[in-house]
């Protein structure tokens, strides 16, 4: 069933949250490539398909995993997540993920080619979009392949016809409805969104929140990187995962999840500004035998992130880690890098504070790949609304 079928051929069956027998709730999410027909309209076909293949792997590769993919529709991409709550940062996260994929690719393709024929020509003019929504969905099996249907499914698809671009100017977003910001539990606003409703035939009035994701490609871009390097770190410490780059993530970064897998942590309180972790988040981190203070300096999802740790210990400045994730055999690689702070003493401190912890920091990792590996068996959360 193609995104046309559903904006098009459908009408909306009842109220879109109503409790069908059978039917799970969940996040679902669609990506568009947006000038697709026009592009294809005014290019050489063999060429033009071989640029939109590319760059809708590259989406698929970004966005599945974490959320599941559901099936391709053309120019657009369906997927969702399992699970009555949203966990916010890893959605947002990973739909900004997606888009500076593409824009790399899109970027990379442009560069390579030398070919002056339309397709080619017209790469830039590409730009991609996402509906992102919360709802009830049931499961149906057809000719051998399992599809998701029911109003929500229905509702997400035909929000990719909307007013936005002549609304608003942006080219690139993401519209995340009421339903799904509500699910996420953050404040729209702090996370610099844009009011904006829909008028939907059959359903009425969406509302939600539009981020422009040209802002957030230019602030990707424009960021300054803190990253430990091998030659500055005093302590490279590095261990395999069998999960996907995106499940590692989560496990080392969600405060909600540390607990089941490192050693000594009893309770982690985030501080962050918008409820989305990132760039100046704060993480205080009660141990048993004390307490520390993370901050994350940078922050690049899901290739690495920056933390700089204040531990309660005489003499001991704070330190700088810097965690990189890279595929390795169909598992995600964690590469930790630690340095010292200024000065030999600090250096020398550090290596016998290093080495007084390396055993608990490799049971941790041990007990991170358990947690993982349990998680990836486990039936996904389901529950209703």
């Amino acid at each position: 069933m193609g995104a046309g079928e559903y904006a098009d051929g459908v009408n909306a069956p009842g109220p879109r949250h109503a409790a069908l027998r059978g039917t799970e709730s969940g996040c679902l999410a669609i990506a568009d490539i947006s000038g697709y027909t026009s592009y294809l309209a005014g290019s050489e076909l063999d060429h033009a398909q071989d640029v939109l293949e590319d760059l809708t792997e590259t989406v698929v590769k970004a966005l599945s995993p974490p959320m599941k993919l559901s099936q391709l529709e053309g120019d657009a991409v369906f997927v969702y997540v399992p699970g009555s709550r949203v966990d916010a940062s890893m959605l947002l996260d990973t739909l900004d993920a997606a888009y500076f994929a593409f824009r790399r690719r899109q970027d990379a393709i442009d560069r390579a080619t030398q070919c002056d024929c339309n397709a080619c020509v017209l790469i830039p003019r590409l730009d991609l979009k996402f509906v992102a929504h919360h709802g009830a969905y049931g499961r149906q099996h057809v000719a051998g392949r399992e599809d998701l249907s029911g109003s929500d499914v229905i509702l997400v698809h035909r929000l990719l016809k909307n007013r936005i671009v002549e609304v608003t100017g942006h080219a690139g977003y993401a519209f995340y409805t009421d339903a799904v910001v509500a699910a996420m539990g953050v404040d729209p606003e702090l996370l610099r969104m844009r009011r904006h409703a829909e008028e939907v035939e059959g359903i009425g009035s969406v509302d939600g929140w539009v981020q422009d994701l040209h802002e957030r490609w230019s602030e990707e871009r424009e960021r300054r990187r803190v990253k430990v390097s091998r030659d500055d770190a005093i302590d490279v410490m590095s261990y395999v995962v069998n999960a996907p780059r995106s499940v590692t993530w989560r496990y080392l970064t969600d405060p909600g999840l540390r607990g089941s897998w490192q050693p000594g942590i009893r309770t982690i309180d985030q501080s962050t500004a918008d409820g989305r972790r990132g760039l100046g988040t704060q993480n205080h981190c009660v141990h048993g035998r004390g307490a520390s203070l993370e901050e994350i300096l940078d922050w690049r999802p899901f290739d690495y992130f920056t933390i700089q740790n204040e531990v309660k210990m005489p003499l001991l400045a704070p330190m700088r880690a810097t965690f990189e994730l890279e595929d390795a055999d169909g598992g995600t690689r964690v590469t930790e890098y630690t340095a010292h702070g200024p000065g030999f003493g600090q250096r020398l401190i550090t290596r016998v504070v290093g080495r007084m912890v390396a055993g608990e920091r490799a049971r941790g990792h041990e007990a991170l790949r358990a947690a993982v590996e349990a998680d990836q068996d486990a039936p996904p959360d389901t529950a209703g609304d």
